[in-house]
């Protein structure tokens, strides 16, 4: 099939070299056959003569000696002048795919002679009939083996002119390796070429690890070099070079059309004229018979451009290999177009993916996860839907990486799966400390919200009027901030199915704000006018609800950052907890205080019952944060323990 894709796109000198080979294989096998119907035929006419062995030299031109003991031990005369044997004309059918065989070569070197040849078999096929069925007279099988007194064609004769033409082009087409390629005729200015694409090639070849392809051929043919590689065992994948004074020119087929266009993209580099993508077809090709087809032309105005581009050319040879099948597996944890973004990511580092497809592709994904998350991410999950779209790639990136490096090292699968696990373990550790940044904000409006209670109070201690509508309103939008916050934070955490303790973090702090947006509405009722022994303990109690959300804030900012391992974070995140301890203990104290005042005291009825309340709203605010530290401090040391 790549032999046909190859003449359909005007290029069969490529072939010319092997089509040599099989030219002279061919010659063997017609003598063989020839050797064999003319001993038949002589001892059918002298029975008693020197019996033939020709067992040997059938097996020496690959064919079935058996067949050919049981043509010749089963032939007869019939009707006086004729021979009839079984497999007659089986044989005959050979010989001509044999002769057709010859003539290739020399048509692809010379159309007229190979036309010429066409014809003499022709006329040949026409002398030789066959009477019946396996049966042809005895003088037809002499003049199809021998050679005619008169110097009449014949089908000997026709053998060996073909014979020599044949041996002409193997000498003009001597074989040689040159840096891996298998290379045909070369001139000295072509060898620097093939090397240059020799070296891009094997810069990247080992990429492929077991997976058969890559094999070069390279030919000059009227002062043009042509390099051909078979890149994989696909039909229709082919690629052939055909390099010039000043341009190189690249013809790519290939069977899928998204495969085509991430190749021509690899070269996206370089300054490459290409076609578009014509869709072809071809006889015997898959269920359709279609491929498709592009062609890139690049200016190369010496031989360091040349090179570099033939370089580039063949080290983009190997990440074409089982590409459509690494794509398939690798969407089935990303989006289709991440997926390809990722091939082509592991294409310019160097990574390629036949090593994730060597330790087991989807299945060795699978293996790391359910190891690492048995809860975290369930079967058929998505990883963009766990981790995040650009972690997911990035995750997967580190599974390409890992899989080639440990191949290329001799490393064990479970070395490799072991280094994969780690890194996800380590993704969703920092995709809770994500979550937890948003309780860091969460906590950072909470101060907000007691900072203003304070600076109203100490607006009242030094006889200043505030605008307390103002102040409410400002709460009032902060707490429903805070909530569309807390709203947005579920949702993420049931996506990532996140650890729930967060989930509790994150309705400690808003149960906090509501207590502190309680407490400012409450502000904003009481009377201008209140006593000094009243405002002082409320400013203490405000003092502690900041010192408690300051302390909640630097507290989950080190709690996040615990299991990358930092001992002094996880000691910062428990002195935060400590403090905010003391901040409960310290706001329980000043509301006492303002109790023991306002019930002591002589104060009319709407005074009392409003600071009364302010002063609880506050100390139920302390007390939630004293709740949410409890939690801080579970959570560091879960971390600690893993």
């Amino acid at each position: 099939m790549k032999s046909q894709i190859i003449e359909q796109l005007g290029q069969g000198d490529i072939l010319l070299p092997s089509l040599i080979a099989e030219g002279l294989r061919a010659n063997d096998r017609v003598k063989a056959r020839l050797s064999v119907l003319q001993a038949v035929a002589g001892r059918l006419r002298a029975p008693d003569g020197t019996p033939f062995d020709l067992t040997q030299d059938c097996r020496s031109a690959g064919l079935d000696a058996v067949a050919m003991e049981t043509l010749a031990s089963h032939a007869r005369v019939v009707a006086g002048d004729r021979m009839m044997a079984p497999g007659l004309s089986g044989l005959l059918d050979a010989v001509w795919d044999d002769m057709a065989a010859m003539i290739r070569p020399v048509a692809a070197d010379d159309a007229a002679a190979g036309e010429a040849a066409l014809r003499r078999l022709d006329a040949v096929r026409k002398e030789t009939p066959l009477e019946a069925a396996d049966t042809m007279a005895l003088a037809g099988v002499a003049r199809l083996t021998g050679l005619s007194d008169q110097g009449g064609d014949g089908l000997h004769r026709l053998v060996m002119d073909l014979h020599k033409a044949l041996n002409r082009l193997s000498e003009t087409h001597a074989e040689e390796i040159l840096a891996g390629a298998h290379v045909f005729g070369l001139r000295k200015q072509d060898r620097a070429a093939v090397e240059a694409f020799m070296r891009g090639l094997d810069s990247t070849r080992r990429l492929k690890f077991d997976h058969p392809g890559l094999s070069t051929v390279a030919s000059q043919s009227e002062g043009r070099l042509t390099i051909q590689n078979d890149i994989g065992e696909t039909d229709a994948h082919v690629v052939v070079i055909a390099v010039e004074e000043e341009a190189v020119t690249v013809t790519y087929t290939d069977v899928h059309l998204i495969r085509a266009r991430f190749f021509t993209g690899l070269l996206r580099g370089f300054a490459v004229k290409w076609s578009g993508l014509d869709r072809k077809s071809a006889d015997g090709l898959g269920e359709d018979g279609v491929f498709y087809l592009v062609t890139g032309r690049c200016t190369t105005p010496d031989a360091d451009s040349r090179d570099t581009f033939l370089a580039a050319v063949g080290a983009s040879l190997v990440f074409l290999i089982d590409w459509n099948k690494a794509r398939k597996l690798l969407k089935a944890w990303i989006p289709k177009a991440d997926a390809i973004r990722l091939l082509d990511w592991a294409a310019r580092e160097r990574v390629g993916h036949r090593g994730f497809l060597e330790l087991g592709g989807g299945a060795f994904v699978a293996a790391a996860v359910h190891h690492a998350t048995p809860t975290r991410i369930g079967f058929g999950e998505r990883l963009d839907e766990v981790l995040g779209r650009e972690a997911a790639v990035e995750f997967l990136k580190t599974v390409l990486r890992v899989c080639a490096e440990a191949l290329l090292d001799g490393r064990t699968a479970r070395s490799a799966r072991d280094r994969v696990e780690a890194d996800l373990v380590g993704r969703l550790q920092r995709v809770d400390a994500t979550l937890l940044a948003i309780v860091i904000r969460q906590a950072g409006l909470a101060r907000d919200i007691a900072a203003g209670l304070a600076h109203f109070i100490a607006e009242r201690q030094a006889g200043r009027r505030v605008d307390q509508a103002l102040l409410a309103a400002r709460a009032r939008h902060i707490e429903e901030k805070a909530d569309r916050i807390a709203l947005d934070a579920r949702n993420e955490i049931a996506r990532f199915d996140a650890d729930r303790s967060i989930e509790r973090l994150v309705n400690g702090i808003e149960e906090t704000i509501d207590e502190l947006e309680q407490a400012t509405f409450i502000a904003s009722l009481v009377p201008e006018t209140i006593s000094a022994e009243l405002l002082a303990p409320l400013g203490q109690l405000c003092a502690a609800a900041v010192t408690g959300a300051e302390a909640a804030a630097s507290g989950a900012g080190a709690a996040a950052v615990v299991p990358e391992g930092h001992q002094i974070d996880a000691e910062d995140a428990l002195g935060a907890i400590g403090r905010l301890i003391e901040a409960e203990h310290a706001g329980d104290s000043a509301e006492r205080v303002v109790t023991a005042a306002v019930l002591g005291g002589e104060f009319d009825m709407k005074t009392a019952l409003a600071v009364l309340e302010l002063a609880r709203s506050i100390e139920r605010a302390t007390d939630r944060l004293a709740g949410f530290g409890h939690l801080l401090r579970e959570q560091v040391l879960a971390d600690l323990s893993r």
